[in-house]
């Protein structure tokens, strides 16, 4: 199965994409739809993955902090597809957008299980970034971009 990586642009992809998020990121935690939104939302690029051509299985967003640190948030692949490739295809593709924009580096927050996944895709700790609902500890973690 091929993966297929886009900016959600029609109203369809733009539900699934903000779906997944909710669904794997917020719901477990009995969080409400909304909460899978911030006030940066307009300011970001988004990208879904596809498994296949037509399963929206995992989503991820990135946003400039200045001109050239930029930062990921709200990553999420679909229980049902990780380990297929699909979070290290998008975290690729979101670094190759943000590089050819200029940024140097970027920083993102992961919660506790995800820290091996980003390791092993070049990011590292540099220090706690406190906790999510109280119960979900975070890492903040950075991946500097080599000329």
């Amino acid at each position: 199965m091929h993966i297929i990586i886009r900016e959600p642009k029609s109203k369809k992809e733009i539900e699934d994409y903000y779906d997944i998020r909710w669904r794997v990121l917020r719901k477990p935690h009995n969080q409400p739809r909304g909460s899978e939104k911030d006030d940066l939302e307009e300011l970001a690029i988004h990208l879904i993955a596809y498994y296949g051509e037509r399963i929206p299985a995992a989503v991820g967003r990135v946003h400039f902090n200045s001109e050239v640190e930029v930062q990921i948030r709200f990553m999420a692949v679909d229980p049902h597809y990780q380990n297929f490739g699909l979070g290290s295809s998008l975290l690729s593709a979101l670094e190759k957008r943000v590089k050819t924009r200029g940024a140097s580096y970027i920083i993102l927050n992961s919660r506790e299980s995800a820290v091996g996944f980003y390791q092993k895709n070049g990011y590292r700790i540099i220090g706690k970034a406190g906790s999510l609902f109280g119960s979900i500890q975070h890492m903040k973690m950075r991946k500097d971009f080599v000329e």
